[in-house]
Order: structure tokens, then sequence, then C-alpha cells
């Protein structure tokens, strides 16, 4: 397999929450005035990524893995996950609150919808003064039976709520009540799945005056609680890799760059991704160079031993499985 930094064509995904963000601040072609998710990179059926650059151009994601198998996904991944990429990369931008929601487990999962389960973290690269997540209950000891009696009236004595800013990184494992507040731009890092639960939608109405479904009961069997708010304690040092988040299911680390900086992978076992958060940087592999700006976002396959990074000041998001 040929080794470069490879781009896929965005997909983005309309939703009632979403805003103009990805367009103005991440440069996402789109008229939509309600753009809430741009889908980087896509396993998930029926929205397979596809290839923007090099000499893989118009190939899609899947064909990559059965053309290349451990070269492009690492042997180890290949062994877990077969040929179906175990990773969905976003970023998403709210305009509006998000469904306070929760995600199954993979047993979960499995048993209901013959899928991953979803266990994700977000890292916040932008927000408004005031804007906050929801994570959690207020009280982990409270009968999950409330989740079926929430309204505008009660909505704020159930749910857990966190004021964010610029930088902050959150683990969600499935089974975590959550939802992403209004005024929030964030990366997101999950398993393959387009699985949510959604506990309390704030009582609106689309454009045809119809609630979205909610899924109660699902969500009482899926939810779980945490003694962790999830959040990531981190100091960030140029030039040094970082550690936001690891788990079974991916590692992720920010990465600072100043000047310029190699970095080797020849000993792991597994793709890379690079979702660029902050500024502008160079990234070299072998023979071939990609530029990415804030909201873009590039892989490497597994099969890469070096990688050289240039930028004034840049931060990138480095997600892998270790």
């Amino acid at each position: 397999m040929q080794t470069y930094p490879i781009r896929f064509k965005p997909i983005l995904k309309e939703k009632i929450w979403g805003g103009q963000k990805l367009s103005t601040l991440l440069n996402k072609s789109s008229n939509s005035k309600n753009v809430g998710e741009s889908w980087e990179i896509s396993g998930v059926e029926g929205d397979i990524s596809t290839v923007s650059n090099g000499v893989y151009k118009g190939l899609s994601l899947n064909d990559l893995i059965k053309r290349y198998k451990n070269e492009f996904l690492g042997k180890s991944n290949i062994v877990t996950f077969g040929e179906k990429f175990p990773l969905l990369i976003k970023f998403l931008d709210a305009k509006t609150n998000l469904s306070v929601q929760v995600h199954p487990d993979d047993k979960i999962a499995k048993a209901h919808h013959k899928s991953f389960g979803k266990t994700e973290m977000w890292y916040i690269m932008d927000s408004d003064d005031d804007a906050e997540i929801v994570l959690g209950l207020k009280n982990n000891d409270v009968d999950k039976s409330v989740l079926a009696d929430i309204n505008a009236s009660n909505v704020n004595t159930i749910f857990n709520t966190e004021r964010v800013k610029q930088g902050d990184s959150y683990f969600i494992p499935a089974g975590k009540i959550h939802a992403i507040g209004a005024g929030i731009l964030a990366a997101e890092i999950q398993q393959t799945s387009d699985i949510t639960y959604r506990v309390y939608d704030w009582d609106r109405k689309d454009a045809n005056g119809v609630q979205r479904e909610l899924h109660t009961e699902l969500a009482q069997e899926a939810t779980k609680s945490f003694s962790s708010n999830g959040k990531s304690d981190y100091q960030l040092t140029q030039n040094e890799t970082c550690n936001l988040v690891n788990c079974d299911f991916f590692t992720t680390n920010i990465f600072e760059v100043k000047g310029t900086e190699y970095k080797s992978y020849k000993n792991l076992d597994s793709f890379v991704i690079f979702m660029c958060v902050e500024g502008v940087v160079e990234i070299k592999v072998e023979d071939s160079n990609e530029l990415i700006k804030m909201g873009e976002t590039i892989l490497i396959p597994a099969n890469t031993k070096e990688v050289v990074f240039s930028a004034q000041q840049s931060k990138l998001l480095e997600i892998f499985i270790a």
C-alpha cells in the first residue's frame, strides 16, 4: 500500500439543532442553515467515506480495507474488527441543545441492533461564554424510572450540567446520560455506531410540528452510574503528545505543534487519524505532504513509519487504537 496522508470527503448532516459554524468556522461547503455534523471518516453503512486526494482518490474506506487489510488498518484491528472500520470521526456544531441521550454498550447494542455500542469523547473547539453540557444525573442513586417522566418543569432538577470552554475534553462511556448544549463546536471521536436513545428533547417540534421520538425503555436499560464526570485533566507541553482518553475502543492524544517535529509510528499496529483543532499544520509522510487547517482531518495507514509535522502553532488530536 502506498503511504501518504489520506483525506476523505466530509459527509454533512442537517440536524434540527445544527447551525452554520461548520461552514463559517470550519469551511465546510454547504448552503444549509442547520448543518449539525460533519462526518470526517465514517464506516457506517449508508455513509461510507470516500477518498478525496492522492492515488486512492475515489475509492471508499471499505475499498481500502478490503484491498490492503493489515497495511491499512493494522493486523490487530483486522483480527478484532474484521473489515469494518472501528471509529466514526466527526465535527459537531450545536446552535441549540442536542437531545439528552444515552448510548448502549456493546452487549446491549449487539442484542438489540446487531451493532457495536457507542463510547465516545468530545474535545471543545469553540463555545459561547455560557455554554453547558449535560453529564449524568444529579443524583446517581435515583431510580432510573425518573427518565420516563421528564418535562420542562423538572428537567433542571434531574440532569447534571457543567460549563465548558475551549480546550475542555470529556470521555463519554456507553451508558452515560449526556448532551452537548447550545453554542458549542466540538470534535467527536466514537465507536462506529449511530445508535442513540433519546431521553428528553426539550419539548421541541420539527418543521411539521412533530416531536422527535423518545426511547425511554431502552434508555433505562442502557443507563449506568459513573463516579467521574469524565473530564480530562491535562497540561499541554509544546511538541509533546498529551493523553486525553485511553480506553478499550480508542486512544486520543492532543499534540501542539510549533516549528518542525518528527514522530515515529513504526511500532504502532494501527492507522492514525489527525484532526486539526487549531491553526494550520503541514503533515508529511515519505514524499507526500498535506496542509490541513482547523476543521480538517487526515488518516495515515498502519504501515506508516514516520510523520513530519510543521506549523507556526497548531493543535492536533491524534487518534488510534492501541
